[in-house]
């Protein structure tokens, strides 16, 4: 077979987009979405969206072919940018993510037993957190056996995602109310929901969620049979990926009113098809959410190994995570990632924490690494690095790198207060691998200005430990 036989044509690459975008969360985004806000802020979040990611999809993009050297995960732009420290932060925040996200689809998992098995309840009951942890263990010990590859499940999971979805969408179209729709479109008949801009910023954190893994696109550039459709592919991935997003979202709030989707219980999707046709609709989508997140969770549970190992590969984080077996599987990481989501599985129980609460945990995790990314390629383009013979796209990635970190700031605002500072609480430890790492190479831990970045995170991780012990913080 040919060098060039092995390369991935622009339908590939789509489907490589795609694939690495749609998990469970568009399953569970009408209640998601309900939850935080009205008709009328969901239209005007969903374009504030859709211009904000679009611009992150760029950034990465444009990263990957000018700074092609940088290939060690989203962290290596802010390490190469703003330090040891803040891209060891990225590495950290972005790994906490990722399994803080595989927490998140146990419990929607067992959740959606829960629909069959009342015993399961929402997924963070007794019965719930000790089948999701011998499950856990379970997929744990296959990788371990090497299993990094499974054509036919990864064949099953795409099927078990299309499929519902599409009978979704031809179904809600048809049942589509515009008078349901319409009814207290800006939400003031709930109070609850607060002002239209308090709506719209409190569901900033369900669109990130479920767009998490767009950074991925820029992992294929190396595969690509022509390196221009990289571009293509991550343009009409994120648009089509945001159609089934909106349509999903907008066509379930023409079939039920807000206050009903907020009641509903995840998988939501399946309680609004089960409101048109009946009890087989919430079963087809509970058992394709349930097959595409056994799937999902052995894809991620590799990937939180990998973020470990890559890391500690290039010496961001300590030797001890580049320990692979014997089937080349990098062991310390993974018994790492997975103890601590059959902590936060534990956690689930004594803490009563919902799917909802733990998505909106993981995804406070990403928005650093996010950040930090767009802030890159701005100081890139200001820099002009790389572009001395291309001043035309330098201004155009400039702009769009400053329309990407405003918006990435506005993602912080957008998680409030409380999830700042339970992310400051899951980042401070990350100094101690931080400052294993940095002896490891027998050179300082900390420089003057990350002192004082590492003190603010200190108070910010005590004021949320005091805020869980008293009661003003919860998960």
């Amino acid at each position: 077979m040919t060098q060039n036989t092995q390369k991935l044509k622009l339908g590939a690459l789509i489907a490589l987009v795609v694939g690495s975008m749609i998990g469970g969360g568009i399953f569970s985004l009408p209640q998601n979405m309900a939850a935080s806000a009205g008709a009328g802020a969901v239209l005007i979040g969903w374009v504030i969206t859709a211009i904000g990611m679009l611009t992150l999809a760029f950034v990465f993009q444009t990263l990957a072919n000018r700074k092609p050297d940088l290939d060690s995960g989203i962290y290596a732009y802010a390490k190469a940018g703003f330090g040891d420290y803040m891209g060891f932060s990225s590495a950290w925040g972005y790994w906490i993510s990722a399994w803080l996200g595989n927490v998140s689809y146990f419990v929607l998992l067992f959740s959606t037993l829960g629909y069959f098995f009342p015993i399961f309840g929402e997924g963070n009951t007794l019965a719930s957190i000790v089948c999701a942890s011998l499950l856990l263990w379970g997929i744990h010990f296959l990788v371990l056996m090497g299993i990094r590859e499974a054509a036919f499940i990864n064949l099953v999971t795409t099927i078990a995602k299309v499929v519902p979805l599409i009978i979704f969408i031809v179904v809600a179209f048809t049942a589509f109310n515009s008078g349901v729709f319409l009814d207290d479109f800006w939400g003031h008949g709930n109070l609850e929901l607060g002002s239209v801009m308090d709506q719209v910023r409190n569901m900033m954190l369900v669109t990130v969620w479920v767009f998490i893994g767009i950074e991925g696109a820029s992992i294929y550039s190396a595969r690509a049979q022509n390196r221009s459709d990289v571009g293509k592919a991550t343009v009409i991935g994120f648009l089509g990926v945001l159609l089934l997003l909106v349509l999903v979202n907008i066509l379930s709030m023409g079939i039920l009113r807000q206050p009903e989707l907020a009641a509903l219980q995840n998988p939501s999707m399946a309680g609004v098809l089960e409101h048109v046709v009946g009890r087989w609709g919430s079963v087809l989508i509970g058992v394709g959410l349930i097959v595409s997140l056994v799937g999902g969770l052995l894809a991620w549970t590799l990937l939180c190994a990998e973020i470990l190992f890559a890391g500690a590969r290039d010496r961001t984080m300590p030797a001890f995570l580049r320990k692979e077996n014997s089937k080349q599987v990098p062991a310390n990481a993974l018994w790492l990632s997975n103890g601590l989501i059959q902590l936060f599985l534990i956690l689930t129980l004594f803490n009563a924490s919902t799917y909802l609460s733990l998505f909106y945990l993981a995804t406070s995790m990403i928005l650093i690494p996010y950040f930090w990314s767009a802030a890159y390629a701005l100081l890139v383009a200001w820099r002009k690095e790389t572009y001395e013979t291309d001043p035309r796209a330098r201004n155009k990635d400039l702009l769009i790198a400053l329309i990407a970190v405003v918006y990435s700031v506005w993602l912080v605002y957008a998680g409030g207060v409380q999830y700042i500072l339970l992310s400051a609480l899951l980042y401070a430890p990350g100094a101690l691998f931080f400052a294993k790492a940095k002896r490891e190479q027998n050179q300082s831990v900390f420089t003057s200005l990350e002192k004082l970045i590492f003190a603010v995170v200190v108070v910010g991780a005590v004021i949320a430990a005091y805020g869980l012990y008293a009661g003003f913080l919860s998960l």
